[in-house]
């Protein structure tokens, strides 16, 4: 078994997901050009990472996929993220890591998937308890084009376990693939028929569950450099298959596409996988020297800082979201967004945005061991570089935080 120590392994997740020079990848690091070639370089971006994932909430002026986008783009305008999904993008959105934009060509991937929510896992067979609005949802598609979950009639009651029959039937036959999501409007879905969304080649060659296992672990691990099987899987929400899971490892092993890894820490040994490629890219990552002073704001979203216990593992970092907390028992604040600085995580900042003033208020700045042993005028010139850039790219003047 093939060894890696915690900087190592630390460095290749940096550089694998785009947080690094792109020297080492060929990963997109500047947004630059017109409106045409920024866009092409946000979905080049988001075919890398694997997935996209979705959130709604924008109280620091943008987000998350936003600001995922903005974290490895320089120079990327934020707001040009809501309007990457539309008709003859590259992406579709569906059910991958949780709610997010996918490459393409991982539509038919995703056809066991698909198979698996004829029953849905949170309504049941909705559609078979309302046929009649079932009916009347796939007319109204057919026959208007595209809409909003808003056009149909029905009061939405409020509360995600009372949205009306129209909406569980609209995320229902999105879920099973009968429909497809076509954009996003003021970050509200619209819906159309699946074949109008999605290209026919798409739609024409689904994998077999095998294969698209194969390929999901694959491209998990693309992004992660070094994981573990359980990181792998959870990457793609892959419940309740371990055989499936295992088998799939299996096979990639044998074919050479992938190798067992230990990543050491602490005298304690943590079994995982690698590609044979990365083994070599984390080698020579050891002579890399990231600046400490240049920060740049991660969403709390991130594809680096899902997994709690890997990010505690490799950063040495306790990721928290608060935004459920009630504000008296917040720590850090209701939307923190972490502080990279090099190849450290060194602060977190709770921002808000207030666009009738053009400003980005930040509420809390808290420094992390990592950024006090750097020195506190370097950690705190991380901060003030990250906000800077954060506020160029979501247009409004960044206001607190570090002296």
């Amino acid at each position: 078994m093939h060894i890696l120590d915690v900087v190592s392994a630390r460095r290749l997740a940096l550089a694998c997901t785009g947080l690094l020079k792109p020297d080492w990848t060929g990963f997109p690091s500047r947004s630059r050009g017109d409106a045409d070639r920024a866009r092409r370089t946000a979905l080049h971006a988001i075919e890398r990472m694997g997935y996209l994932q979705l959130d709604s909430v924008s109280v620091a002026g943008a987000r998350s996929h936003a600001i995922v986008l903005h974290s490895r783009l320089d120079g990327f305008d934020a707001p040009s993220a809501e309007e990457l999904l539309r008709p003859g993008a590259p992406i579709f959105e569906y059910w991958g890591h949780e709610a997010s934009w996918l490459p393409m060509d991982l539509y038919p991937v995703f056809e066991f998937r698909r198979r698996e929510f004829a029953h849905h896992p949170w309504w049941g067979d909705v559609v078979g308890k309302h046929p009649e609005a079932a009916d009347l949802v796939r007319r109204r598609l057919r026959d208007e084009g595209a809409l909003r979950s808003s056009d149909f009639e029905g009061a939405n009651r409020g509360g995600w376990w009372n949205i009306k029959v129209a909406s569980k039937i609209l995320t229902h036959l999105w879920s099973s693939g009968e429909v497809a999501i076509r954009e996003r409007r003021g970050f509200q879905r619209v819906y159309d028929l699946a074949e109008r969304v999605i290209p026919p080649d798409a739609m024409a060659r689904p994998l077999p569950q095998s294969e698209a296992l194969d390929r999901l672990l694959l491209l998990a691990l693309s992004s992660h450099g070094w994981a573990t099987g359980g990181t792998l899987a959870r990457t793609w929400r892959l419940r309740n298959r371990a055989a499936d899971l295992k088998a799939s490892l299996d096979r990639m092993r044998e074919a050479g596409a992938i190798v067992p890894c230990a990543l050491v820490a602490d005298g304690t040994r943590t079994a995982g996988w690698i590609r044979p490629g990365d083994l070599d890219l984390a080698d020579r990552l050891g002579a890399v020297r990231p600046r400490g002073d240049r920060g740049v704001l991660l969403s709390p979203f991130d594809p680096l800082l899902w997994e709690r216990t890997r990010v505690s593992a490799l950063f040495g970092f306790s990721q928290v979201l608060e935004i459920f907390k009630p504000a008296p028992q917040r720590v850090f604040g209701y939307y923190c967004l972490p502080v990279l600085a090099g190849d450290r995580l060194v602060a977190r900042v709770d921002l808000k945005a207030e666009r009738r003033s053009g400003l980005v208020r930040v509420l809390s700045c808290h420094f992390e061991e990592s950024g006090r042993r750097r020195g506190m005028s370097t950690g705190a010139e991380a901060v003030r570089t990250a906000l800077a850039r954060y506020g160029a790219s979501i247009g409004l003047e960044p206001v607190g935080g570090p002296a």
